[in-house]
C-alpha cells in the first residue's frame, strides 16, 4: 500500500509533549504519563489519516487531544457534583451526602495518625469497632453491633458464622435484587449456607418456615423487599412471629432490614418503612442494614442485634475482610452521633432535611433558582419553574413520589440534550434531566450552597 506523504506533517512526540509543558501540564501530571497520552494522540492522528486519507491535524489539535487524554486517564476523575436528577440517593452519585460533622470526622482523621486499634487509657491494642459499638447500642436499642464494608458483605458474614455449611430458611418473595445484579440467592451462596426456599412469590405463611426448620434448617433469613413492593393478593409473615417461631425451634432469625431507617418517617407524611429499632424490638437475634442510604452516613453494612449473635459474627474470620476502614469509621460514628438528638437530627442529616422539605419549600426555592439562572442565560434560553415528581431511590422506599419542582431551561438552539453534555463537563458537573424539550435542574436534592453555584455553571451555556 502506497504510503500517504501527509503522514510527514504530523508533530513528533516530543514536539507534543514540548507543547503540553507549555500549558503548565507537567506540574500537574508526571511526565512518564504526559508522554504517554502524547504518543497515543500522535497514533491516533496517524490511524486517522491512514483510514481516510483527512487532511493531517495542526499541531495545537494534537496537543488538544493528548491534554483531554492526559485529564481523562490521570486526574481526578471522583469528583463532587451538584445533584439535579430529582433522586435523593442516587447510587451513581454516591447515595448519601454526609452531614457537616461527617465531613469533620473524615477530615481529623485523615490528617495523620489516628486512634484507630489504640485504647489511649491503657496504651495497649484496642478495637476499631469500639468507636461504634456505643452509639450503635444507644440508637437501635441493640445488645451489641458492629460496622462492616456494605450490608451485602454483612449478610454474608451472618450467615456465614450463624449457618456456615446449613440449611437456611427464606421467602421465594424476599429473593431480591440488589444493585449492580447482585441476588441474594448468589449472596447466600458465597456464605456456604445452603438456601431453602418456603412458599411461593407472592404467600409465604409460618407454617412454611416451621416444616423447613423441622427438617433440620439451621437458621431464618428475612429480608426487606427495600426496593420493590407486592400489592394484590399477598402474604408475608412478620419478624415477630418468626422470632417466636425461631425461639421455639431454637434457631436464630437473621433480618436484613435494608435501608437502615432510623426515624419514624410518617412525620414527615412519608410512608411507614420498618425501623432498624422496630426490628431489634422485635427479637432478631441479627439486624442488618445500610448506612448510606436512609441513615444517612457513608458506604458501611452494619450487623446489631443478640450480644451472643453479634460476637459469632465479629470472632468469623470473614469479620477481618469485612471490616471497615477509619475513614468510614469517623464518618459513621458522626452520623450516629447525630441521632442521639432526635430534635436536631432532621437538620444534621442532609438527605433527612431533604425529606422534610415541604411541596412549597421546594417551590419557592425553585422559583429563586429560575429567577438566577434566566438572568445568567439571559436571551439564550427561555427559562421556567415545573412540577416534578422525585424519588428516594437507592432501594429506599419503592413506588414513592415526592412532589418537587425543578428549573425548566428551553436553550433556543433547540439542544437541551448538548447543554445538559456541558454542564457534566463542567468545572463542577451538574447532573440533570433532559425531558421533552427541557433541561431540568430539579431542586429536591439540591445541597445548600448549590443555587448559589448554579447560576455560575450555567452562565456560559449561553455563550455556546
Amino acid at each position: 500500500m502506497a504510503s500517504n506523504p501527509a503522514l510527514r506533517q504530523l508533530p513528533s512526540v516530543g514536539r507534543v509533549l514540548r507543547g503540553l509543558e507549555s500549558r503548565g501540564l507537567l506540574g500537574m501530571f508526571s511526565r512518564r504519563a504526559a508522554t504517554l497520552c502524547a504518543r497515543d494522540a500522535v497514533d491516533a492522528a496517524r490511524r486517522r489519516m491512514r483510514a481516510g486519507g483527512a487532511d493531517p491535524l495542526g499541531l495545537g489539535a494534537v496537543i488538544d487531544e493528548a491534554e483531554a487524554l492526559l485529564r481523562h486517564r490521570f486526574g481526578a476523575t471522583l469528583r463532587r457534583v451538584i445533584n439535579a436528577t430529582g433522586v435523593i440517593l442516587h447510587t451513581n452519585l454516591g447515595r448519601a451526602p454526609l452531614s457537616l460533622a461527617a465531613q469533620a470526622a473524615v477530615a481529623a482523621v485523615a490528617e495523620g495518625y489516628s486512634t484507630l486499634e489504640i485504647d489511649l487509657a491503657t496504651g495497649e491494642r484496642g478495637s476499631r469497632q469500639a468507636h461504634l459499638e456505643n452509639l450503635l447500642v444507644a440508637v437501635t436499642g441493640a445488645e451489641a453491633g458492629f460496622a462492616v464494608n456494605n450490608a451485602a458483605l454483612g449478610v454474608v458474614l451472618s450467615l456465614a458464622a450463624m449457618a456456615g455449611g446449613r440449611d437456611v430458611v427464606v421467602s421465594r418473595g424476599e429473593l431480591v435484587e440488589i444493585g449492580g445484579s447482585f441476588r441474594m440467592p448468589e449472596v447466600m451462596l458465597q456464605s456456604g449456607a445452603r438456601m431453602v426456599e418456603v412458599g411461593t412469590t407472592n404467600r409465604t405463611y409460618l407454617t412454611d418456615y416451621d416444616a423447613a426448620v423441622e427438617l433440620g434448617a439451621a437458621a431464618i433469613l428475612k429480608v426487606h423487599r427495600s426496593n420493590f413492593t407486592q400489592r394484590g393478593f399477598v402474604h408475608d409473615v412478620s419478624v415477630a412471629d418468626l422470632v417466636a417461631l425461631g425461639r421455639r425451634r431454637g434457631v436464630p432469625v437473621i433480618f436484613d432490614v435494608g435501608s437502615g431507617c432510623l426515624v419514624d418517617l410518617g412525620v414527615v407524611g412519608l410512608p411507614p418503612e420498618p425501623t432498624v429499632q422496630a426490628a431489634v424490638g422485635a427479637g432478631a437475634d441479627l439486624v442488618i442494614f445500610s448506612a448510606d442510604k436512609l441513615l444517612g452516613g457513608p458506604q458501611a453494612g452494619i450487623v446489631a442485634g443478640d450480644r451472643s449473635a453479634v460476637d459469632r459474627c465479629r470472632r468469623h474470620p470473614l469479620a477481618r475482610a469485612a471490616r471497615i476502614d477509619k475513614l468510614g469509621l469517623a464518618a459513621l460514628a458522626a452520623t450516629l452521633r447525630a441521632y442521639l438528638s432526635p430534635e436536631t437530627v432532621w437538620r444534621e442529616i442532609p438527605i433527612l432535611e431533604m425529606l422534610s422539605h415541604t411541596p412549597a419549600q421546594r417551590r419557592r426555592r425553585a422559583s429563586r433558582l429560575a429567577r438566577a439562572v434566566s438572568r445568567a442565560l439571559g436571551s439564550a434560553a427561555s427559562v421556567e419553574v415545573v412540577e416534578t415528581a422525585g424519588e428516594v431511590g437507592g432501594g429506599s422506599l419503592p413506588g414513592v413520589t415526592l412532589s418537587s419542582f425543578a428549573v425548566a431551561i428551553r436553550p433556543r438552539d433547540g439542544r437541551p440534550g448538548a447543554w445538559a453534555n456541558r454542564l457534566r463537563e463542567g468545572p463542577v458537573p451538574v447532573i440533570a434531566v433532559v425531558r421533552h424539550d427541557a433541561l431540568l435542574i430539579d431542586v429536591l436534592a439540591l445541597l445548600p450552597g448549590d443555587d448559589r453555584a448554579l447560576p455560575g455553571l450555567v452562565r456560559p451555556l449561553a455563550d455556546a
